[in-house]
């Protein structure tokens, strides 16, 4: 038995992978095209490891999937692949249309096709699990109902969109086709390994280096903040024992203004690695203008999940933002391998001369 995952070296994807060949022994074949935000030093420790093949490869390159498909036959795919930073998609969207959408096509084309290969047995067996994100449910105001799986998508940026048209491919391939697929939307993910450019570890990095620490607008966006491990548990629950063609919210009960975020890191910060000036982490926060359309608030109603899997997140917004503070502060090796050139010229360009 053998599963594939695709956008393993990512934040999320490596993660899983990470979690799942500490939980099991069944084999991982690992497919990541590698761009910016894909990281093979994540899985070092992994390294010699036999239930664990990396391949570098795009999700769009149908012949190279029909020939992983083949020679590996696993009993389930895991789709993390995915261009997801909305900074980015609203500068360049075109990267998005093409992995999220053109590539989740294409990636679904090759399933399909070994998919109806397989014995009867294996076919029943068979999964499809597809990452998304709750931003495809749009933005919703403060006293608005968290969101549930049957809310209306109304995505507001170029990255949402693609991720939208993403979903309505997976469920049409399982409506159309009958392919046993399953999907799920989560919230913000946090901790270990995450690229610098998302909040946390951006204000993370920042901090450290004494640089500022850049909040859009007002900060009073609100996010529910996941645990990437939760998350990974969440996914391993949704794998075993999700139905076909059902959809799963997964969050972290965790609502917080992203200027709460910013100060609960600051604070964290002081306590572990105080400044050599004494002075507060906070010292260092700035406003910058809001980015185009900007959603005001994600929440997540996780209770199908809860009531039908028994699944719930084991860490609260306090302890898993210390042990992110802690993994950050002790991996400084792995923060400065991923900040390459390209990397820093990005942000400065994103950041200049924004100061609101």
């Amino acid at each position: 038995m053998t599963i594939l995952v695709t956008g393993g070296a990512g934040f999320i994807g490596a993660n899983f992978i990470l979690d799942w060949l500490e939980q099991s022994d069944e084999p991982v074949i690992n497919l990541d095209k590698l761009t910016y935000a894909g990281n093979p030093k994540t899985l070092d420790i992994l390294k010699g490891d036999v239930r664990h093949t990396f391949v570098k490869g795009d999700i769009g390159d149908s012949s190279l999937i029909t020939r992983l498909l083949t020679a590996s036959q696993p009993r389930a795919i895991l789709n993390f692949a995915a261009e997801s930073h909305v900074d980015r998609s609203i500068s360049g969207p075109k990267d998005f249309i093409e992995t999220n959408i053109v590539g989740t096509f294409h990636l679904l084309e090759a399933i399909r096709a070994y998919w109806s290969s397989l014995a009867p047995d294996a076919r029943d067996e068979f999964r499809f699990l597809h990452v998304s994100t709750d931003e495809v449910y749009g933005s919703l105001s403060r006293n608005e109902p968290a969101f549930t799986e049957s809310h209306q998508y109304a995505p507001n940026s170029p990255y949402s969109a693609s991720k939208a048209a993403s979903d309505h491919l997976v469920r049409a391939y399982h409506h159309t086709y009958g392919l046993p697929v399953l999907t799920t939307n989560c919230s913000n993910n946090y901790g270990p390994f995450h690229f610098p450019e998302k909040l946390i570890p951006l204000i993370i990095v920042n901090a450290l280096e004494g640089k500022e620490l850049p909040i859009y607008g007002d900060g009073q966006q609100i996010r529910d903040w996941l645990y990437v491990k939760d998350h990974c548990c969440a996914i391993r629950s949704v794998l075993a024992a999700g139905s076909p063609g059902e959809t799963y919210n997964i969050g972290g009960c965790n609502e917080k203004t992203n200027v709460e975020i910013v100060h609960s890191v600051c604070r964290l910060l002081d306590e572990m690695s105080p400044r050599a000036d004494s002075q507060l982490y906070s010292a260092q926060i700035v406003h910058v203008k809001d980015r185009p359309g900007h959603d005001r608030r994600y929440a997540i109603d996780a209770r199908k999940i809860e009531r039908q899997l028994g699944w719930k997140p084991a860490e609260t917004f306090e302890s898993g933002i210390r042990k992110t503070v802690e993994w950050y502060l002790n991996n400084e090796d792995w923060v400065r391998d991923v900040q390459s050139g390209a990397y820093r010229e990005w942000v400065s360009q994103q950041y200049a001369g924004q100061t609101a």
